[in-house]
């Protein structure tokens, strides 16, 4: 069988559609060509989980604003879909509906389907954005530490070949843990070949001017032996580069998406 590549797209904050990435993947999947990868190699799935939250925080917003004018809307509904993004998803109320397993049930089920397109022993690459580093990181870090049934070495990130996370906040959840570790990468056991393995990186993204992205490897030697760059980049173009709104402006941006495709490209090519 020729070589491929299974490629999963985590969203972040924000209001977000089931379309979100079908741009940022189309857009990936020409640019791995440029590098020598056919486009059918490359096997691609979106996961999406912000309809779990965005009905509460539509109707939390109608509660807080129907009474009374409040100025800056934009930016309050900014600032409140991060936070209640961040509140909801790590703190479940006891007997009630627990945000955090739905999520990761989510991101389970996105990468079984994935699974089934790409095959159980294909290399993973995964990108993910601002909260969606989050939960990438605490899934596979469950998953590294369970051995249920039920999942083969594709879903339990065992093929995880490539991690991209950009306009991460992974360094504000870390505070108040005694002990700080991330997840171990490359992952341990049989996945992956020695050259796949060789060439696996995590690259992490931000814009010195996104307020919610930050670099990883600082975060403690163990993020630093595990992150393999922090990589500085100027996203939004002229007038958006500039500004906290460079947050959501990596999905675009051709310099971005360019090495995207070339870190694919890589883990294709190190399969040859």
């Amino acid at each position: 069988m020729p070589p491929r590549v299974a490629f999963a797209v985590i969203h972040g904050i924000g209001a977000q559609k089931p379309v979100f990435a079908d741009a940022f993947i189309n857009a990936v999947r020409a640019r791995v060509v440029k590098h020598g990868m056919p486009a059918a190699a490359l096997e691609a799935a979106p996961v999406y989980w912000g309809d779990l939250f965005q009905v509460d925080e539509d109707d939390l917003w109608r509660r807080m604003s129907q009474s009374h004018r409040l100025d800056w809307q934009w930016l309050r509904k900014f600032v409140m879909s991060v936070l209640a993004d961040a509140v909801a998803y790590r703190r479940p109320n006891p007997g009630q509906y627990d945000h955090y397993q739905a999520v990761h049930q989510r991101v389970y089920e996105r990468l079984a389907e994935l699974s089934v397109r790409a095959g159980i022993t294909t290399p993973l690459v995964v990108a993910a954005h601002s909260l969606g580093t989050v939960i990438l990181s605490d899934h596979v870090w469950d998953e590294q530490k369970r051995r249920g049934p039920g999942r083969d070495a594709f879903t339990r990130c065992e093929t995880l070949a490539g991690i991209i996370t950009f306009g991460s906040n992974i360094p504000l959840f870390t505070l108040g843990l005694p002990d700080v570790k991330p997840i171990a990468f490359p992952p341990p056991g049989h996945g992956l070949s020695a050259p796949v393995r060789a060439a696996a990186r995590w690259n992490n993204y931000f814009d010195r001017d996104d307020v919610l992205g930050y670099p990883l490897r600082e975060i403690s030697p163990a993020y630093a032996a595990a992150v393999s760059e922090d990589l500085a980049l100027e996203v939004g173009g002229l007038f958006g580069s500039w500004s906290p709104a460079a947050h959501g402006a990596y999905w675009e941006d051709s310099g971005f998406i360019d090495r995207v495709a070339a870190q694919i490209a890589a883990v294709y090519e190190a399969q040859r």
